[in-house]
């Protein structure tokens, strides 16, 4: 099973760390092994380059896409199912962050990252366990003349 865990990240922060996601990354590796006041600074830290939710916003766009039946919902969770019961995924959606566990082919957290990708760019996708991490919708690079 793969676990990610998705933060929607501050544009000024997404535009910076384009390309350099690693850094990211790594705070949030250092945040699982920090303790005490550490902990603490660590924390304040991804509060700072992280955005809260736009809880009722994205509950609508998923809404979208449940009446469009890409997922369902079960209970508070949304849910896809590809082929039967062998693969799937769940995402969760908290206050500053969304959990996906997907199960089964790539192509079943796939669903989501389309529908989140839809909804906004900004969104980094992260799974510390396999250490794979991402932009949901990578970001064109400026080209200077």
């Amino acid at each position: 099973m793969r676990v990610y865990f998705i933060y929607l990240i501050e544009d000024e922060f997404a535009e910076y760390f384009y390309g350099r996601e690693y850094k990211i990354v790594e705070l949030f590796k250092a945040e699982r092994k920090m303790k005490g006041e550490q902990l603490s600074i660590t924390k304040k830290q991804i509060n700072h380059i992280t955005r809260s939710l736009p809880y009722f916003d994205l509950h609508k766009h998923l809404a979208y896409s449940v009446d469009s039946r890409e997922i369902f919902i079960k209970g508070k969770v949304y849910c896809s199912n590809v082929n039967g019961i062998n693969e799937g995924a769940e995402l969760f959606i908290g206050e500053r962050w969304l959990q996906l566990k997907a199960w089964g082919s790539f192509e079943s957290e796939t669903v989501f990252f389309e529908i989140l990708r839809r909804f906004d760019g900004r969104f980094l996708a992260i799974d510390l366990e396999h250490n794979h991490y991402g932009w949901v919708k990578p970001m064109k690079e400026r080209k200077y003349v």
